[in-house]
Protein backbone atom coordinates (compact mmCIF):
# COMPACT_ATOMS: atom_id res chain seq x y z
CA UNK A 1 0.00 0.00 0.00
CA UNK A 2 1.73 3.03 -1.27
CA UNK A 3 2.02 6.32 1.34
CA UNK A 4 -0.69 8.86 0.98
CA UNK A 5 1.03 12.01 -0.14
CA UNK A 6 -0.54 15.78 -0.17
CA UNK A 7 -1.72 16.40 -3.77
CA UNK A 8 -1.89 20.56 -4.78
CA UNK A 9 -4.97 21.46 -6.57
CA UNK A 10 -4.62 20.61 -10.04
CA UNK A 11 -5.11 23.09 -12.80
CA UNK A 12 -4.19 26.44 -10.77
CA UNK A 13 -0.42 26.39 -10.88
CA UNK A 14 0.98 25.85 -14.57
CA UNK A 15 3.30 22.43 -14.74
CA UNK A 16 5.92 25.02 -15.61
CA UNK A 17 5.85 26.47 -12.11
CA UNK A 18 6.09 23.09 -10.64
CA UNK A 19 9.48 21.76 -12.28
CA UNK A 20 10.73 25.19 -11.07
CA UNK A 21 10.02 24.64 -7.67
CA UNK A 22 11.00 20.84 -7.99
CA UNK A 23 14.52 22.14 -9.19
CA UNK A 24 14.45 24.88 -6.70
CA UNK A 25 14.30 22.18 -3.69
CA UNK A 26 16.97 19.99 -5.69
CA UNK A 27 19.41 23.07 -5.73
CA UNK A 28 19.01 23.46 -2.36
CA UNK A 29 18.90 19.90 -1.12
CA UNK A 30 21.45 18.63 -3.01
CA UNK A 31 21.58 14.09 -2.94
CA UNK A 32 24.15 12.66 -0.44
CA UNK A 33 26.96 10.99 -1.82
CA UNK A 34 26.98 8.31 0.70
CA UNK A 35 25.14 5.28 -0.12
CA UNK A 36 21.91 4.39 2.06
CA UNK A 37 22.55 0.79 4.27
CA UNK A 38 21.03 -1.04 6.75
CA UNK A 39 22.92 -2.25 9.75
CA UNK A 40 20.95 -5.36 11.75
CA UNK A 41 21.91 -4.91 15.85
CA UNK A 42 22.42 -7.41 16.51
CA UNK A 43 22.94 -9.70 13.20
CA UNK A 44 22.43 -13.03 15.07
CA UNK A 45 19.82 -12.94 18.00
CA UNK A 46 18.29 -15.61 20.02
CA UNK A 47 14.62 -16.57 20.01
CA UNK A 48 12.56 -13.86 22.51
CA UNK A 49 15.30 -10.84 22.14
CA UNK A 50 14.69 -8.12 20.24
CA UNK A 51 16.46 -7.03 16.80
CA UNK A 52 16.86 -3.32 15.00
CA UNK A 53 17.35 -2.27 11.46
CA UNK A 54 19.34 0.70 11.99
CA UNK A 55 19.15 3.22 8.52
CA UNK A 56 22.52 4.68 7.76
CA UNK A 57 23.03 7.82 5.39
CA UNK A 58 18.95 8.17 4.57
CA UNK A 59 18.42 11.64 2.18
CA UNK A 60 17.88 14.78 4.18
CA UNK A 61 14.59 15.51 1.64
CA UNK A 62 12.48 12.38 2.98
CA UNK A 63 8.82 12.51 2.24
CA UNK A 64 8.15 8.58 3.32
CA UNK A 65 9.25 5.69 4.19
CA UNK A 66 8.01 2.05 3.39
CA UNK A 67 9.75 -1.79 5.05
CA UNK A 68 9.22 -5.02 3.21
CA UNK A 69 9.89 -8.95 4.05
CA UNK A 70 12.36 -9.84 1.31
CA UNK A 71 14.28 -8.67 -0.85
CA UNK A 72 11.85 -7.19 -2.84
CA UNK A 73 9.45 -3.77 -2.76
CA UNK A 74 6.05 -5.71 -3.70
CA UNK A 75 3.21 -3.97 -1.48
CA UNK A 76 1.89 -7.67 -1.17
CA UNK A 77 5.35 -7.68 1.21
CA UNK A 78 4.92 -4.51 2.11
CA UNK A 79 5.51 -4.59 6.60
CA UNK A 80 4.84 -0.77 7.69
CA UNK A 81 4.88 2.65 5.84
CA UNK A 82 5.45 6.15 6.92
CA UNK A 83 4.56 9.45 5.34
CA UNK A 84 5.94 12.90 6.93
CA UNK A 85 3.65 14.68 5.09
CA UNK A 86 0.66 13.56 6.24
CA UNK A 87 2.21 11.87 9.29
CA UNK A 88 0.64 8.55 9.06
CA UNK A 89 1.32 4.88 9.42
CA UNK A 90 0.04 2.65 7.80
CA UNK A 91 0.33 -1.26 8.04
CA UNK A 92 0.83 -4.09 5.42
CA UNK A 93 0.23 -7.91 4.94
CA UNK A 94 3.40 -8.68 6.59
CA UNK A 95 3.19 -6.45 9.46
CA UNK A 96 3.11 -8.98 12.91
CA UNK A 97 2.25 -6.35 15.34
CA UNK A 98 6.09 -7.10 16.81
CA UNK A 99 7.48 -4.18 14.75
CA UNK A 100 7.93 -0.65 15.90
CA UNK A 101 9.00 2.69 13.50
CA UNK A 102 11.07 5.10 14.41
CA UNK A 103 10.95 8.76 12.48
CA UNK A 104 14.73 8.29 11.09
CA UNK A 105 13.35 5.42 9.38
CA UNK A 106 15.10 2.37 11.41
CA UNK A 107 12.34 -0.47 12.30
CA UNK A 108 12.83 -2.97 15.16
CA UNK A 109 11.40 -6.31 15.82
CA UNK A 110 10.36 -7.19 19.44
CA UNK A 111 10.70 -11.13 20.61
CA UNK A 112 11.87 -12.10 17.74
CA UNK A 113 11.01 -15.65 16.31
CA UNK A 114 12.73 -18.24 14.35
CA UNK A 115 10.66 -17.51 11.40
CA UNK A 116 12.08 -13.39 11.37
CA UNK A 117 15.50 -14.69 10.09
CA UNK A 118 15.76 -13.67 6.50
CA UNK A 119 16.14 -10.45 4.58
CA UNK A 120 14.05 -6.92 4.93
CA UNK A 121 13.93 -4.19 2.22
CA UNK A 122 13.44 -0.26 3.21
CA UNK A 123 12.52 1.87 0.41
CA UNK A 124 12.68 5.56 0.84
CA UNK A 125 10.92 8.49 -1.15
CA UNK A 126 12.48 12.23 -1.21
CA UNK A 127 11.18 14.96 -2.23
CA UNK A 128 11.95 14.86 -5.68
CA UNK A 129 9.88 11.45 -6.03
CA UNK A 130 13.14 9.06 -6.36
CA UNK A 131 13.19 5.92 -4.44
CA UNK A 132 15.56 4.82 -2.45
CA UNK A 133 16.08 1.09 -1.64
CA UNK A 134 18.29 -0.88 0.79
CA UNK A 135 18.44 -4.42 2.32
CA UNK A 136 19.17 -5.60 5.60
CA UNK A 137 19.34 -9.24 7.50
CA UNK A 138 19.57 -10.80 10.22
CA UNK A 139 19.10 -14.34 11.95
CA UNK A 140 17.28 -15.78 14.38
CA UNK A 141 18.76 -18.72 16.32
CA UNK A 142 16.31 -21.13 18.42
CA UNK A 143 16.56 -21.60 22.31
CA UNK A 144 18.95 -24.62 21.89
CA UNK A 145 18.11 -27.33 24.13
CA UNK A 146 20.95 -29.14 26.20
CA UNK A 147 22.11 -31.85 24.08
CA UNK A 148 21.83 -36.04 24.67
CA UNK A 149 24.29 -38.70 23.44
CA UNK A 150 22.56 -41.60 21.85
CA UNK A 151 24.45 -44.96 21.00
CA UNK A 152 23.73 -47.93 18.55
CA UNK A 153 25.02 -50.40 20.51
CA UNK A 154 24.46 -50.37 24.87
CA UNK A 155 26.66 -53.53 25.24
CA UNK A 156 29.72 -53.43 22.98
CA UNK A 157 32.32 -56.43 23.34
CA UNK A 158 35.61 -55.56 23.38
CA UNK A 159 37.69 -56.48 20.27
CA UNK A 160 34.45 -57.32 18.32
CA UNK A 161 32.04 -54.30 17.97
CA UNK A 162 32.06 -50.81 17.04
CA UNK A 163 29.93 -47.83 18.17
CA UNK A 164 28.51 -44.99 16.50
CA UNK A 165 27.39 -41.79 19.46
CA UNK A 166 25.47 -39.04 17.96
CA UNK A 167 24.58 -35.81 19.11
CA UNK A 168 20.92 -35.09 19.44
CA UNK A 169 18.53 -33.10 18.46
CA UNK A 170 19.97 -31.46 14.80
CA UNK A 171 20.27 -28.00 15.35
CA UNK A 172 20.38 -25.07 12.65
CA UNK A 173 23.38 -23.02 12.38
CA UNK A 174 25.05 -25.06 14.98
CA UNK A 175 28.75 -26.22 15.49
CA UNK A 176 28.92 -29.54 17.15
CA UNK A 177 32.08 -30.63 19.30
CA UNK A 178 33.09 -33.71 21.27
CA UNK A 179 35.08 -34.50 24.40
CA UNK A 180 36.69 -37.74 25.61
CA UNK A 181 37.88 -37.81 29.22
CA UNK A 182 37.37 -33.81 28.35
CA UNK A 183 39.47 -33.95 25.55
CA UNK A 184 38.52 -32.61 22.49
CA UNK A 185 38.14 -35.36 19.83
CA UNK A 186 39.62 -35.07 16.34
CA UNK A 187 39.85 -37.90 13.38
CA UNK A 188 42.02 -40.34 14.00
CA UNK A 189 42.56 -44.17 13.40
CA UNK A 190 40.05 -45.45 15.62
CA UNK A 191 37.63 -42.30 15.84
CA UNK A 192 35.90 -40.75 12.37
CA UNK A 193 33.51 -37.56 13.24
CA UNK A 194 30.95 -37.41 10.43
CA UNK A 195 27.48 -35.54 9.44
CA UNK A 196 28.75 -32.08 10.47
CA UNK A 197 30.55 -33.86 13.27
CA UNK A 198 27.23 -34.63 14.70
CA UNK A 199 28.57 -38.30 15.13
CA UNK A 200 31.04 -39.73 16.57
CA UNK A 201 32.39 -43.44 15.52
CA UNK A 202 34.16 -45.62 17.73
CA UNK A 203 35.99 -48.59 15.82
CA UNK A 204 37.00 -51.60 17.81
CA UNK A 205 36.11 -50.70 20.91
CA UNK A 206 38.64 -51.37 24.44
CA UNK A 207 38.24 -51.70 27.72
CA UNK A 208 40.23 -48.71 27.19
CA UNK A 209 37.75 -46.44 25.96
CA UNK A 210 34.73 -46.32 28.16
CA UNK A 211 35.05 -42.35 28.49
CA UNK A 212 33.30 -40.10 29.61
CA UNK A 213 32.25 -39.34 26.67
CA UNK A 214 30.46 -35.63 26.08
CA UNK A 215 28.90 -33.33 22.93
CA UNK A 216 28.40 -29.79 22.82
CA UNK A 217 26.31 -27.75 20.79
CA UNK A 218 27.06 -24.14 19.49
CA UNK A 219 25.64 -21.41 17.92
CA UNK A 220 26.50 -17.72 17.38
CA UNK A 221 23.97 -16.82 20.75
CA UNK A 222 24.62 -19.78 22.62
CA UNK A 223 26.62 -22.80 23.54
CA UNK A 224 25.31 -26.27 25.74
CA UNK A 225 26.57 -29.05 27.08
CA UNK A 226 25.48 -32.90 27.22
CA UNK A 227 25.18 -35.01 30.30
CA UNK A 228 28.99 -37.41 30.00
CA UNK A 229 28.57 -40.66 28.95
CA UNK A 230 30.14 -43.55 30.32
CA UNK A 231 30.26 -46.80 27.84
CA UNK A 232 29.66 -50.12 29.11
CA UNK A 233 32.05 -51.97 27.44
CA UNK A 234 32.01 -56.09 28.15
CA UNK A 235 35.62 -57.72 28.26
CA UNK A 236 37.56 -60.68 29.77
CA UNK A 237 37.99 -62.10 32.04
CA UNK A 238 41.64 -62.57 32.25
CA UNK A 239 43.46 -65.26 34.01
CA UNK A 240 42.62 -64.33 37.47
CA UNK A 241 45.15 -64.48 40.75
CA UNK A 242 44.36 -65.97 44.05
CA UNK A 243 45.34 -64.82 46.98
CA UNK A 244 47.20 -64.76 49.25
CA UNK A 245 50.27 -65.33 47.45
CA UNK A 246 51.40 -68.41 49.69
CA UNK A 247 51.75 -71.60 48.89
CA UNK A 248 52.31 -73.25 52.50
CA UNK A 249 49.93 -73.41 55.22
CA UNK A 250 50.25 -74.18 58.77
CA UNK A 251 47.29 -76.97 60.19
CA UNK A 252 46.56 -75.22 62.93
CA UNK A 253 44.96 -71.60 61.11
CA UNK A 254 41.93 -71.75 58.34
CA UNK A 255 42.80 -72.25 54.68
CA UNK A 256 41.23 -69.01 53.13
CA UNK A 257 41.85 -68.47 49.31
CA UNK A 258 40.06 -65.44 47.19
CA UNK A 259 40.26 -65.54 43.44
CA UNK A 260 39.62 -62.13 41.38
CA UNK A 261 39.64 -61.61 37.70
CA UNK A 262 39.33 -58.26 35.72
CA UNK A 263 35.89 -58.73 33.81
CA UNK A 264 32.80 -56.62 32.87
CA UNK A 265 30.40 -57.66 33.80
CA UNK A 266 32.05 -59.39 36.99
CA UNK A 267 33.28 -62.46 36.50
CA UNK A 268 31.83 -66.15 37.96
CA UNK A 269 34.06 -67.94 40.55
CA UNK A 270 34.19 -71.98 40.80
CA UNK A 271 36.91 -73.79 42.38
CA UNK A 272 38.03 -77.63 41.98
CA UNK A 273 40.61 -79.45 44.00
CA UNK A 274 43.14 -82.04 42.32
CA UNK A 275 40.52 -82.47 39.47
CA UNK A 276 37.83 -82.55 41.67
CA UNK A 277 34.48 -79.87 41.65
CA UNK A 278 34.75 -78.23 45.18
CA UNK A 279 32.29 -74.83 45.27
CA UNK A 280 31.00 -71.63 43.03
CA UNK A 281 32.69 -69.20 45.30
CA UNK A 282 35.05 -66.67 45.23
CA UNK A 283 36.22 -67.20 48.61
CA UNK A 284 37.33 -70.67 49.46
CA UNK A 285 37.92 -71.47 53.04
CA UNK A 286 38.57 -74.64 54.65
CA UNK A 287 38.83 -74.72 58.41
CA UNK A 288 41.46 -76.50 60.28
CA UNK A 289 43.47 -78.17 56.99
CA UNK A 290 45.50 -81.15 57.58
CA UNK A 291 48.01 -82.31 55.04
CA UNK A 292 45.52 -83.97 52.86
CA UNK A 293 44.31 -80.48 51.65
CA UNK A 294 47.53 -80.36 50.22
CA UNK A 295 47.18 -80.72 46.77
CA UNK A 296 46.47 -78.32 42.91
CA UNK A 297 43.60 -75.74 43.82
CA UNK A 298 42.08 -74.53 40.20
CA UNK A 299 39.95 -71.25 40.28
CA UNK A 300 37.82 -70.75 37.39
CA UNK A 301 36.43 -67.22 35.79
CA UNK A 302 33.51 -67.43 33.76
CA UNK A 303 32.15 -64.10 31.94
CA UNK A 304 28.69 -64.85 30.86
CA UNK A 305 28.53 -62.18 28.23
CA UNK A 306 31.59 -62.79 26.37
CA UNK A 307 31.64 -66.79 27.44
CA UNK A 308 35.12 -66.93 28.25
CA UNK A 309 36.50 -69.01 30.77
CA UNK A 310 39.94 -68.14 32.56
CA UNK A 311 41.64 -70.55 35.40
CA UNK A 312 44.67 -70.56 37.52
CA UNK A 313 46.34 -73.16 39.37
CA UNK A 314 48.02 -72.72 42.93
CA UNK A 315 49.45 -75.73 44.32
CA UNK A 316 49.19 -75.65 48.22
CA UNK A 317 51.05 -77.29 51.03
CA UNK A 318 49.83 -78.32 54.27
CA UNK A 319 52.98 -78.44 56.42
CA UNK A 320 53.22 -80.16 59.95
CA UNK A 321 55.38 -78.88 62.97
CA UNK A 322 59.30 -79.34 62.42
CA UNK A 323 61.01 -82.50 64.66
CA UNK A 324 63.73 -81.00 66.89
CA UNK A 325 66.98 -82.14 64.43
CA UNK A 326 70.15 -83.68 66.11
CA UNK A 327 74.06 -82.68 64.85
CA UNK A 328 76.27 -85.22 63.78
CA UNK A 329 79.75 -84.38 63.55
CA UNK A 330 82.51 -87.00 61.60
CA UNK A 331 86.36 -86.45 61.45
CA UNK A 332 86.92 -87.15 57.48
CA UNK A 333 90.52 -86.90 56.96
CA UNK A 334 93.54 -85.06 59.54
CA UNK A 335 92.63 -81.61 58.75
CA UNK A 336 88.90 -81.60 58.03
CA UNK A 337 85.37 -81.72 59.79
CA UNK A 338 81.63 -82.40 58.85
CA UNK A 339 78.82 -82.14 60.44
CA UNK A 340 75.34 -83.25 59.53
CA UNK A 341 71.75 -81.98 60.58
CA UNK A 342 69.78 -85.05 61.10
CA UNK A 343 66.26 -84.71 60.60
CA UNK A 344 63.37 -86.81 59.39
CA UNK A 345 61.19 -84.14 58.18
CA UNK A 346 60.51 -84.14 54.26
CA UNK A 347 60.52 -80.25 52.60
CA UNK A 348 62.77 -78.40 54.97
CA UNK A 349 64.92 -75.93 54.95
CA UNK A 350 68.30 -76.50 56.96
CA UNK A 351 69.75 -73.24 58.13
CA UNK A 352 73.42 -73.23 59.98
CA UNK A 353 73.74 -71.62 63.22
CA UNK A 354 77.64 -70.39 64.40
CA UNK A 355 77.82 -69.17 68.11
CA UNK A 356 74.06 -68.40 68.10
CA UNK A 357 74.30 -65.92 65.16
CA UNK A 358 73.80 -67.37 61.23
CA UNK A 359 77.32 -68.98 60.04
CA UNK A 360 79.18 -66.91 57.55
CA UNK A 361 80.66 -69.16 55.21
CA UNK A 362 84.15 -69.02 54.61
CA UNK A 363 86.10 -70.29 51.48
CA UNK A 364 87.03 -73.07 53.86
CA UNK A 365 83.37 -74.34 54.23
CA UNK A 366 81.09 -76.22 51.78
CA UNK A 367 77.28 -77.03 52.15
CA UNK A 368 76.13 -80.17 50.39
CA UNK A 369 72.97 -79.78 48.28
CA UNK A 370 70.11 -79.54 50.56
CA UNK A 371 72.30 -77.87 53.02
CA UNK A 372 72.13 -80.71 55.29
CA UNK A 373 76.20 -81.40 55.75
CA UNK A 374 78.59 -78.73 56.56
CA UNK A 375 82.28 -79.51 55.77
CA UNK A 376 85.12 -77.88 57.26
CA UNK A 377 88.43 -77.69 55.52
CA UNK A 378 91.09 -77.07 56.96
CA UNK A 379 89.59 -76.71 60.18
CA UNK A 380 91.12 -73.73 62.22
CA UNK A 381 91.39 -72.72 65.37
CA UNK A 382 89.01 -69.69 64.50
CA UNK A 383 86.38 -72.66 63.99
CA UNK A 384 86.17 -73.21 67.26
CA UNK A 385 82.46 -72.45 69.01
CA UNK A 386 79.34 -74.31 68.87
CA UNK A 387 77.30 -75.14 65.86
CA UNK A 388 73.56 -75.87 65.66
CA UNK A 389 71.30 -76.47 62.59
CA UNK A 390 68.16 -75.32 62.22
CA UNK A 391 65.48 -77.19 59.88
CA UNK A 392 62.26 -74.89 59.44
CA UNK A 393 59.44 -75.54 57.04
CA UNK A 394 56.45 -72.58 56.32
CA UNK A 395 55.05 -73.60 59.62
CA UNK A 396 57.69 -73.97 62.27
CA UNK A 397 61.35 -74.07 62.78
CA UNK A 398 63.19 -75.70 65.43
CA UNK A 399 67.07 -75.76 66.48
CA UNK A 400 69.31 -78.23 67.26
CA UNK A 401 69.80 -77.65 71.60
CA UNK A 402 73.19 -76.31 72.26
CA UNK A 403 75.89 -78.39 73.92
CA UNK A 404 74.24 -81.17 72.28
CA UNK A 405 76.69 -83.24 70.15
CA UNK A 406 78.00 -81.06 68.12
CA UNK A 407 81.14 -79.32 67.20
CA UNK A 408 81.67 -77.02 70.47
CA UNK A 409 85.39 -75.36 71.14
CA UNK A 410 86.67 -78.66 72.80
CA UNK A 411 85.43 -80.55 69.47
CA UNK A 412 86.89 -78.55 67.59
CA UNK A 413 89.99 -78.43 69.77
CA UNK A 414 90.60 -82.04 70.17
CA UNK A 415 90.46 -82.70 66.33
CA UNK A 416 93.22 -80.51 65.82
CA UNK A 417 94.96 -81.51 68.89
CA UNK A 418 94.96 -85.23 67.62
CA UNK A 419 95.97 -84.27 64.19
CA UNK A 420 98.81 -82.38 65.85
CA UNK A 421 99.70 -84.96 68.07
CA UNK A 422 100.54 -87.20 65.31
CA UNK A 423 102.14 -84.43 63.73
CA UNK A 424 103.96 -83.95 67.11
CA UNK A 425 104.79 -87.42 67.52
CA UNK A 426 106.40 -87.99 64.24
CA UNK A 427 108.18 -84.27 64.44
CA UNK A 428 109.18 -85.73 68.19
CA UNK A 429 110.51 -88.92 66.58
CA UNK A 430 112.56 -87.29 64.00
CA UNK A 431 113.98 -84.73 66.64
CA UNK A 432 114.77 -87.66 69.23
CA UNK A 433 117.17 -89.58 66.50
CA UNK A 434 118.40 -86.29 65.24
CA UNK A 435 119.83 -85.45 69.12
CA UNK A 436 120.72 -88.90 69.60
CA UNK A 437 122.92 -88.88 66.91
CA UNK A 438 123.95 -85.60 67.73
CA UNK A 439 124.71 -86.72 70.81
CA UNK A 440 126.59 -89.53 70.32
CA UNK A 441 128.53 -87.83 67.81
CA UNK A 442 129.22 -85.48 70.95
CA UNK A 443 129.93 -88.29 72.96
CA UNK A 444 132.71 -89.75 70.60
CA UNK A 445 134.14 -86.02 70.22
CA UNK A 446 134.39 -85.79 73.52
CA UNK A 447 136.15 -89.00 73.97
CA UNK A 448 138.73 -88.05 71.59
CA UNK A 449 139.30 -84.93 73.22
CA UNK A 450 138.84 -85.35 76.49
CA UNK A 451 139.19 -89.54 76.89
CA UNK A 452 136.96 -90.10 79.64
CA UNK A 453 137.82 -92.65 81.91
CA UNK A 454 136.41 -96.34 80.60
CA UNK A 455 132.95 -97.79 82.55
CA UNK A 456 133.19 -100.40 85.07
CA UNK A 457 132.02 -103.77 84.63
CA UNK A 458 128.03 -103.14 85.50
CA UNK A 459 127.70 -99.71 84.65
CA UNK A 460 125.16 -98.82 82.09
CA UNK A 461 125.17 -95.93 79.88
CA UNK A 462 123.14 -93.87 81.93
CA UNK A 463 125.92 -93.45 84.05
CA UNK A 464 127.54 -91.75 81.60
CA UNK A 465 127.56 -88.25 81.80
CA UNK A 466 125.79 -87.98 77.91
CA UNK A 467 122.57 -87.14 79.01
CA UNK A 468 119.94 -88.34 75.66
CA UNK A 469 116.38 -86.21 75.25
CA UNK A 470 113.65 -88.21 76.62
CA UNK A 471 111.03 -89.94 74.28
CA UNK A 472 108.45 -87.45 73.09
CA UNK A 473 104.93 -87.71 74.96
CA UNK A 474 102.18 -85.95 76.20
CA UNK A 475 103.68 -83.33 78.08
CA UNK A 476 106.98 -82.68 75.80
CA UNK A 477 104.76 -82.85 72.55
CA UNK A 478 103.87 -78.70 73.02
CA UNK A 479 107.65 -77.85 72.89
CA UNK A 480 109.03 -79.79 70.54
CA UNK A 481 106.16 -79.31 67.67
CA UNK A 482 106.01 -75.68 68.83
CA UNK A 483 109.79 -75.75 67.41
CA UNK A 484 109.08 -77.88 64.80
CA UNK A 485 105.92 -77.17 62.59
CA UNK A 486 106.03 -74.73 59.78
CA UNK A 487 105.26 -71.06 61.07
CA UNK A 488 102.35 -71.34 58.45
CA UNK A 489 100.62 -74.30 60.65
CA UNK A 490 101.68 -72.19 64.39
CA UNK A 491 97.83 -71.54 64.82
CA UNK A 492 97.17 -75.43 66.04
CA UNK A 493 99.86 -74.51 68.62
CA UNK A 494 97.07 -71.91 70.34
CA UNK A 495 94.14 -74.86 70.87
CA UNK A 496 92.89 -75.36 73.94
CA UNK A 497 94.38 -78.49 75.36
CA UNK A 498 92.54 -78.81 78.09
CA UNK A 499 89.70 -78.23 76.48
CA UNK A 500 90.21 -81.38 74.16
CA UNK A 501 90.72 -83.15 77.95
CA UNK A 502 87.54 -82.17 78.89
CA UNK A 503 85.50 -82.81 76.03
Amino acid sequence: MRPHSACPCRGGIPWQGVLLAVSLLTFWNPHPTAQLTIEPVPFDAAEGTDVLLLVHNASQNIIGYNWFKGNTAEDSHEIISYSLLTQNINTGPAFSGRETLYTNGSLLFMNVRKEDTGFYTLRILNNVLRPELATGEFRVHEKSPKPNITINNSQPMEGEDSLALTCEPEINYATYLWKINNQMVLDGDRLKLSNNNRTLTLFNVTRDDPGPYECETQNPVRASHSDPLTLNISYGPIAPIINPPDSHFCPWTNLNLSCHADSNPPAQYSWSFNGGPLEYTQELSIPNPSTNNSGSYVCVAHNSVTNLNRTTTKNITVSGLVAQPSLRATNTEPHSVAMTCLSGDPGISITWIFNSQTLQLTDRMQLSPGHRTLSIDPVRQEDAGEYQCEASNPASSTRTEERTPGLPVGAVAGIVTGVLVGVALVAALGCFLLHTRTGRASVQLGLRDHRTPASRPGQGPSESSTSLAPPPGHGAAVPIYQELLNPDLDIYCRVDHKADVDS
